[in-house]
């Protein structure tokens, strides 16, 4: 082929010098700015400065450093990026738009653009921190569909699965799109299948509950009509999924008895516990009698067919033997025979304590402890209240006497602790008055206030306790009946630690007056013998405040007063 002739070769070589030089020129004059061509997200970069290009990368994504969208199931969220530890890094994003090189500018001269990245740092810690939150909205456990009941009326509750969102993979998910995402950053979740269908929830509805509710059910029981209405039924029937996903119908006995109340105990007949009381001093058994009561369970079995069957509906079931909790055998074996322990206490005629304590001994008169049982005094009376028979009368409340509806429970306390100390008697729990009260044996003596302050002790015996109360005029007894272990003995120590009284003036309109007594410290020795041989002793310390000389008024001369009227929960009833 011959040659091109030389002149042309020279002028096309003469042309791409000065091409290259006009290229090189203009990629000298921009070496400042980012390289034409160059994009962010779609927004041209090309021939501007650092701080401009920052300015308007800034502005590309100023959306997505505002609030993230994120997206787990049906549930959406906000995220704050700069809370959940996203942030955007401009510098690196503006490092790119100008990190091509001379070869890039050429491009971006000759028409050929560049896309670059957003760039952003992530901190796990705070990230996985914000998606708690969007965790704690998804996750739920599975539901299985149900029948309930709003009054009577049955209710289908459609099923629901279970899902929980997976943290490890929410936080990857973010991570890496939350830049890029054009819509909420999709989080992965876990589902947990139920059995039931909303199919299986209607055919429990329209073939088991509506018919159940529609017409009583009338249950003849030893001769007498026991009526189960639709509401003891909307009560008691429970629907539970089976292996297949249908729901199976069940009456709960005890939630049926419970809402027949009353009615039952009109069908049957109560056993009676065997009793043990006094009579002519010496204690007696009052025989126990069986009953004829109503089962349960063949209740539920003999109404759970009917229910789907048209009105009339109709069942019988057959009342059943039952024994009582302690029968005359059982109460005859305990034992209860003879005085084991008996303690008086005094006190003056008629004032409204009095009634108080009188009261008390009435409710705990012939309680039976049985072996090993431990008896508070609180849990048998509970509460004082004016419903119960107590009045208001003197107590020690804070420090000070005061009026409340109980005051002077604690007379009997002390009487029932010395009855248990001279039975025998394991003491578990007594508490001494703050100040000595003279008309209590010292270091033998208990208070009580509900519910915080109780006297309980234990029938360690091995055999029954029967706990008997009398009162006169101007005292309370407390005696147990049971068979004889020990012969108790008290000695008392001298007084230590005296402890002088001061004078408090109290300005309270409930203010009771006292003369004021020395505290002190004592040491009570319980000596147990049996056929006159000492087996043990057991040591009681108590240590008795100063009882303040209490004086209703203001104090002369301008002088400070002494205690407050704030109430306390160591209120005590004397």
């Amino acid at each position: 082929m011959p040659s091109l002739p030389r002149v042309l070769l020279l002028a096309v070589g003469g042309t791409v010098v000065a091409a290259g030089a006009v290229l090189g020129v203009a990629t000298v004059a921009s070496a400042g700015e980012v390289p034409r061509g160059v994009t962010l997200d779609g927004v041209d970069l090309g021939g501007l400065g650092r701080a401009a290009a920052a300015a308007k990368v800034r502005a590309a994504v100023a959306d997505r450093t505002a609030s993230l969208p994120v997206k787990a199931d049906d549930v959406t969220r906000q995220l704050d990026p700069a809370a959940a530890g996203l942030s955007l890094d401009v510098d690196a994003a503006v490092d790119d738009a100008f990190g091509g090189g001379p070869l890039d500018r050429v491009k971006g001269l000759l028409g050929t653009g560049r896309e670059v990245d957003v760039h952003g740092t992530v901190d796990d810690a705070a990230l996985r921190r914000a998606l708690g939150d969007v965790k704690a909205a998804v996750d739920r456990s599975p539901r299985e569909g149900t029948v309930r009941f709003d009054g009577t009326t049955p209710v289908a509750v459609a099923p629901q699965s279970g899902r929980t969102l997976d943290l490890d993979g929410a936080v990857s998910a973010v991570s890496q799109h939350w830049l890029r995402a054009a819509g909420p950053v999709e989080l992965p979740v876990t589902r947990k299948a139920v059995t039931t269908t909303p199919a299986s929830v209607q055919a429990a509805l329209t073939g088991v509950a509506q018919p159940a509710v529609s017409a009583p059910v009338t249950v003849q029981v030893g001769g007498k009509a026991l009526v189960v209405r639709a509401a003891d039924v909307a009560a008691a029937l429970r629907f539970s999924p089976d292996a297949d996903g249908a729901l199976v119908p069940a009456l709960s006995a005890p939630a049926l008895v419970a809402a027949l109340g009353d009615r039952v105990a009109a069908v049957e007949q109560e056993p009676v516990d065997a009793r043990i009381h006094l009579v002519g001093g010496t204690p007696q058994v009052v025989p126990s009698k069986p009953g004829q009561t109503l089962d349960a369970a063949a209740l539920v079995a003999a109404v759970q067919p009917a229910l789907t069957r048209p009105a009339p509906r109709t069942a019988t079931v057959a009342l059943v033997a039952s024994q009582p909790s302690l029968t005359t055998e059982g109460a005859r074996s305990l034992g209860v025979k003879e005085v084991i322990g008996t303690f008086t206490t005094r006190h003056p005629c008629c004032a409204p304590r009095v009634t108080n304590i009188h009261r008390i001994a009435a409710l705990v008169d012939d309680t039976l402890v049985l072996p090993g049982e431990t008896f508070s005094l609180n849990g048998a009376v509970g509460r004082r209240t004016a419903d119960k028979g107590f009045v208001e009368a003197p107590q020690i409340l804070g420090g000070e006497f005061v009026k409340d509806v109980g005051g002077g429970v604690s007379q009997f306390a002390t009487t029932m602790f010395n009855a248990v100390f001279f039975s025998g008697l394991q003491d578990v729990e007594h508490k001494p008055h703050s100040y000595y009260i003279s008309r209590y044996p010292e270091g033998r003596e208990a208070t009580v206030f509900y519910p915080s302050v109780d006297l309980k002790w234990k029938n360690d015996s091995g055999h029954g306790v029967l706990v008997t109360t009398s009162t006169t005029g101007t005292s309370v007894t407390v005696t147990f009946y049971g068979t004889k272990r020990y012969t108790v003995e008290a000695l008392t120590g001298p007084r230590t630690n005296i402890t002088p009284f001061q004078k408090e003036y109290v300005t309270r309109d409930d203010c009771t007056p006292a003369s004021g007594a020395n505290g002190f410290d004592v040491v009570v020795t319980r000596v147990f013998r049996q056929g006159g041989r000492e087996v043990r002793r057991q040591s009681f310390r108590t240590r008795y405040k100063p009882e303040p000389n209490f004086i209703c008024g203001p104090p002369p001369g301008g002088a400070k007063a002494g205690a407050s009227a704030g109430a306390s929960s160591g209120a005590k009833a004397r």
